[in-house]
């Protein structure tokens, strides 16, 4: 059985045209374990100079305080690491993602762990999983100058050593027939089930 990991960084939670993208794809589905991970400030917090520190000291060396900053970066990659298929539901936010999607990267990042840097450049440690983006935005950005967001992440992902990613665009959703957009891109992502 495969087991997918979910991500959905957008602030209207449940409510959230990228979370119903990734809602939709789940459903498709018939064996896997789910987890799913809802990316908001009381879940994932900003990225800070004690857990970097925290990351940094021995696990046998820890106080009891670095042990717990240590344990979200921990559990995050744990999560990561045992999925074969990472679904995101990526809402774009003037240009970008959700500052909560940030902070998961950034506990994701973490050298020695999920990658490392070699004498020929870095290099990622996680391999043959599948990633899929669902981007939703009330413009139209893909392949233009303004898309800033589809570069980044292919670029983290990459960086990381997964290559295997594919992006689902429900774009225009402030722009005319959200459903026509919305039905589009569910029916890209049940072709990628």
């Amino acid at each position: 059985m495969s087991q997918v990991l979910v991500v959905n960084a957008s602030i209207q939670g449940d409510n959230g045209n990228s979370s119903a993208l990734t809602a939709h794809y789940i459903a498709q589905l018939s064996d896997a374990t789910i987890i799913q991970r809802a990316l908001t400030p009381n879940t994932v917090p900003a990225l800070s100079g004690a857990e970097m520190g925290a990351w940094m000291t021995e696990a046998s060396d820890r106080t009891s305080e670095q042990a717990e900053l240590a344990k979200i970066s921990d559990d995050l990659i744990a999560e990561v690491q045992a999925a074969d298929t990472i679904v995101v539901g990526m809402p774009m936010y003037n240009f970008g993602a959700p500052s909560t999607f940030k902070a998961w990267v950034d506990h994701i990042a973490r050298a020695g762990v999920t990658f490392r840097y070699t004498e020929n450049g870095p290099e990622g440690l996680l391999a043959d999983k599948k990633v899929i983006v669902a981007i939703a935005s009330g413009g139209k950005y893909k392949d233009t100058p303004m898309d800033t967001l589809t570069p980044w992440l292919r670029t983290f992902f990459n960086f990381l050593g997964l290559s295997d990613v594919h992006f689902v665009y429900a774009e225009g959703l402030a722009m005319g027939e959200p459903e026509a957009v919305l039905n589009a891109a569910k029916a890209e992502l049940e072709a990628l089930v």
